[in-house]
Formats: C-alpha cells, sequence, structure tokens
C-alpha cells in the first residue's frame, strides 16, 4: 500500500462516525477516532511509518527512532490524548459487555469468509486469509477470550466492507507479526493491555491501555483511509 497518497493537510479532517451494521452492532469510538496510534504509559515506533495522530496518554513515553509519522506526535497531542484514552476504554467495556449475544468462532480463522456481526474468538494464534463481506456500513466485532495473536495472517474486505468498521478486542494483549491486519485494535486490559506490531500493515487504529510497540511495521489511520476513498 502506497502512503504516500495520504500525506496531505487534508489528513487532519473531520470523519464521519460510522454507521451500524445489518448485524446491529455498534461502536462509538468518541474522541480515540481522532487518534491512528494511542498508548498509556508509552508508544515505540523503530523503523516503520504512521499515517495519523499519536498519543500518549498522561505524559507516557514516546519513542521515534526512524520512524516516518504524518500526524501529531506527543506533546503536541497530549490534551486530547487523555479523553481519547478514556473513551476507548469505555468502548472497550462496552464491547466487551456484548459477549452473551456473540457467535462463537474457534481456530485459526484461515479461509474464513464472515459476515458482519458480533463474534467470540479463541485465543489461538491466527494465519492464513481472512476475508470479510458485507456492505460499507457493516460492522465486525471480534471479541478474543485471550491475547489476539498472528503471524502471516491476513484479512481482506469484499463487498464493500470496510477496515475502519472491523474491532478487535483481545481480553489481554495484541501481538501480530508481518500480518496485514485490517482493523481497529482495542486493547483495554488494566495490567496487560498492550500492543505489539512487528512487520506488516494495520488498516485501521492501535488502541492500548498500556503500550503499543511497532518495529518495521505500516500503521494507516482510519481519517486516512476514509479520504481515499
Amino acid at each position: 500500500m502506497n502512503i504516500q497518497k495520504y500525506l496531505s493537510p487534508c489528513l487532519l479532517a473531520t470523519a464521519a462516525l460510522l454507521g451500524a451494521s445489518s448485524a446491529s452492532a455498534q461502536v462509538s469510538p468518541g474522541t480515540s477516532w481522532e487518534f491512528t496510534v494511542l498508548g498509556g504509559t508509552a508508544v515505540t515506533c523503530t523503523a516503520g511509518a504512521v499515517v495519523g495522530d499519536v498519543g500518549a496518554a498522561y505524559g507516557g513515553a514516546f519513542t521515534n527512532t526512524g520512524c516516518t509519522i504524518a500526524g501529531g506526535t506527543p506533546p503536541a497531542t497530549d490534551p486530547t490524548a487523555v479523553q481519547a484514552r478514556s473513551d476507548f476504554l469505555s468502548e472497550y467495556l462496552r464491547l466487551q459487555a456484548q459477549a452473551p449475544s456473540c457467535t462463537k468462532i474457534s481456530g485459526s480463522m484461515a479461509a474464513s469468509d464472515i459476515a458482519p456481526g458480533v463474534y467470540c474468538v479463541d485465543a489461538v494464534a491466527k494465519t492464513g486469509v481472512l476475508t470479510l463481506t458485507g456492505p460499507s456500513n457493516g460492522v465486525w466485532i471480534f471479541l478474543v477470550d485471550g491475547a489476539l495473536t498472528g503471524t502471516n495472517f491476513s484479512v481482506e474486505m469484499a463487498g464493500g466492507g470496510q477496515p475502519c468498521n472491523v474491532y478487535w478486542v483481545p481480553k489481554v494483549a495484541a501481538t501480530m507479526t508481518t500480518s496485514a491486519l485490517k482493523g481497529n485494535i482495542l486493547a483495554g486490559d488494566d495490567v496487560l493491555g498492550s500492543i505489539t506490531l512487528t512487520g506488516g500493515t494495520l488498516a485501521g487504529q492501535a488502541l492500548a491501555n498500556i503500550a503499543v510497540t511497532m518495529t518495521g511495521a505500516t500503521v494507516i489511520g482510519c481519517r486516512a483511509l476514509q479520504l481515499s476513498q
């Protein structure tokens, strides 16, 4: 994916909130929608790229070693990062509460084609290709019973589905390696809510209660993705 086409002042334009899916799943991201990457105690980016704003709430450490960032960074984003983290954590808890009405999915999710809805998935490492097929306003919510992990895992959208209408909600941490993930990762656990991205790409948001660590990864936020349509 060529990130150069997203590098413009329009990157920070206001985006519309996502609509409800045909499965009646709704998400209210609040001010966390403004960030591509958001961490509580720390955000570290090494030899990668971020398109969109980066935030570290409550004065958390921000370390940039050879990353290209097209958007705001701490300390300029500090005033909005605290409220964004609060909004993200509220949404994390609300999404977790939908577990009683979810459809269960087990295994690696490879070679699956999934319609919009609320799903409970296990902590088996994800690999292969997952296809999400639905209309442009379809919403997919994946509640992970444990850590979200994947290596060489790819998500493809079909039928008009949009990456920023996809939500990955692990109970603990998220670790993706050389993967092409689409969707917003909400790692909101109080102790283990961190995100680690090594290589690969993320089309969406990386929101963590504790820390976000990116090494050789490219993260393209929802505002840029919407502007590219």
